[in-house]
């Protein structure tokens, strides 16, 4: 049985800088981590099978299509190896063929829900700074935890695969603004699985130093999805003002107060202006009330899917290099697969290949053609407990090159409100 042990890292010490805290988690270049997982067969309520025969059985579907987790160092310079399991590289992994289950480790688990084995407080890496949306989000994900802000996606990933936190939340799409692409890169390139998801409503604030009048400002920072969000409100406060865009909400606001801006705003949250010690010049500015932001939780080990709630199933896949112009007979069949067992898709979005972003097509009649090659993202609205889900990706991948399934987990149920209380 192979065990999970944390990498020998050596973690850098976070730089301090005028605008952003000390213990702040910053972009570093590290060395890629070998994980491993670890068959676990312990039987809980409401999981399916209570043997490890019976889960291993149940998971083959998430092994079947399943890349290494190695990853090259182009920093280094180091080589791939040799092994048969890998093949070229996609962003960042090797092997996008059908690999024989039998030579994979089972992807199995146990209930990530109770506290981490070092019996510490939950740590849970977000980006951004004290007062982002990202860290109300971790709160409402976990409460009572210790959240961890990284000045980028990236970081948090790295965060929980060296075990500097238990997990991340991030954000993958906003109701208004579309997917956060990077997230969704970033989910294929590191090996870590979404364990459940966590819906926010995002209430935006106009933020400056006390005293300053609305009149006054001359330009307006923030994130470009707060900027777009709040585009037609900021034109009817009648403000004149240019607006340019930030890392992120909270941070705006931090720089709007570390640097005493005073013909400056920043569009975030309510709890930032607390944080910073700034004034609301105006409440809700966000164009639309129905403005959400969904979060997914991603640990280091999947979670056993259960079938006494709702789950909802993330995979990714690509379809299988056709010629012919079969590519979109091969989705059409893949979305079949689907629709014949009754289970609804939530989500379906095309991310181009990043390692293999153009096909030639050879056509006698036209010339040479070049079409983008793209990585379909979906999810579903099924747990992998289910024999329906199991057998619709047994179909998939018939039709698919590769398939990887990004996390089982449970749907985010929780009803919502638009109020103040959900920026704390």
């Amino acid at each position: 049985m192979q065990t999970l042990s944390p990498p020998t890292t050596t973690i850098p010490t976070p730089i301090k800088t005028p605008t952003r805290p000390a213990h702040r988690l910053t972009a570093t270049p590290l060395p890629p981590s070998q994980l491993t997982v670890r068959c676990a067969a312990s039987p809980q309520n409401g999981a399916v099978g209570g043997t490890r025969a019976d889960w291993q059985s149940t998971c083959a579907i998430l092994s079947s299509k399943v890349f290494t987790s190695e990853q090259n160092d182009n920093t280094t310079g180091s080589k791939p190896s040799s092994s048969r399991d890998e093949i070229t590289t996609v962003n960042g992994h090797r092997s996008l063929d059908l690999v024989p289950i039998e030579n994979l480790p089972k992807p199995l688990t146990t209930d990530l829900s109770p506290a981490p084995m070092h019996g510490a407080q939950l740590r849970v890496a977000y980006q951004g700074v004290p007062g982002a949306y990202s860290e109300a989000a971790a709160g409402k994900a976990y409460p009572g935890c210790e959240a961890i802000p990284c000045d980028q996606f990236e970081v948090a990933f790295q965060a929980v695969e060296l075990w500097i936190a238990d997990r991340a939340v991030l954000p993958v799409e906003n109701s208004l603004g579309g997917s956060i692409h990077r997230n969704y890169d970033l989910l294929l390139r590191h090996r870590l699985h979404i364990v459940g998801e966590v819906q926010l409503p995002v209430h935006h604030c106009l933020l400056a130093l006390p005293g300053v009048r609305k009149e006054y400002l001359t330009r307006v920072i923030s994130h470009p999805q707060a900027l777009a969000q709040c585009e037609h409100t900021l034109t009817k406060l009648g403000l004149n003002v240019t607006r340019e865009a930030f890392d992120d909400t909270a941070g705006a606001a931090e720089y709007v107060a570390t640097n005493r801006l005073r013909d400056t705003a920043a569009i975030a949250s309510a709890r930032a202006a607390e944080l910073y010690g700034l004034q609301v010049l105006a409440d809700g500015i966000q164009d639309d009330s129905g403005n959400v932001t969904r979060f997914v939780m991603l640990a280091r080990e999947p979670i056993i899917p259960r079938t006494d709630r709702p789950f909802k199933t993330s995979i990714v896949f690509a379809t299988q290099d056709e010629g012919g112009g079969k590519g979109t007979a091969s989705l059409f069949k893949v979305l079949s697969a689907f629709a014949f067992r009754n289970i609804s898709l939530t989500k379906i979005e095309s991310r181009p290949h990043r390692n293999r972003p153009i096909r030639i097509v050879d056509d006698a009649n036209v010339g040479t053609a070049k079409h983008f090659e793209y990585m379909f993202y979906v999810d579903f609205e099924a747990s992998m407990a289910e024999p329906r889900a199991q057998n619709a990706l047994a179909e998939v991948q018939e039709f698919t090159s590769f398939l990887r399934v990004l996390g089982s987990y449970p749907m985010d149920m929780t009803p919502w409100s638009l109020s103040r209380s959900d920026d704390h």
